[in-house]
C-alpha cells in the first residue's frame, strides 16, 4: 500500500520508494524517508497528505506520497 491509502494516525514502516527520479529518491532520503524507517501519516488533506518521519513533519502531495511504499 502506498501513503496515499494510508490510514491518518497510524504508523508504517517504509518499505521501498517506487520511482525511477533520482533527484526524488535523493530528496526523499534527505528527509529521513528510506526503507526500514518508520512514517506516520498525520492527515489528508485535498491534494496532499502531513507526514511525520523522524522528528520532523512534512506535506507531500499525492504524487510523491504514491511513490511510498509502506507496510
Amino acid at each position: 500500500m502506498n501513503l496515499k491509502e494510508a490510514e491518518a494516525g497510524k504508523e508504517y514502516i517504509i518499505d521501498m520508494i517506487d520511482t525511477d527520479d533520482e533527484e526524488l529518491n535523493a530528496f526523499l532520503f534527505s528527509l529521513g524517508c528510506y526503507s526500514g524507517e518508520p512514517i506516520t501519516v498525520v492527515s489528508h488533506l485535498s491534494n496532499s497528505c502531513v507526514v511525520s518521519i523522524k522528528d520532523g513533519r512534512y506535506n507531500i502531495d499525492h504524487q510523491l506520497a504514491e511513490a511510498i511504499i509502506v507496510v
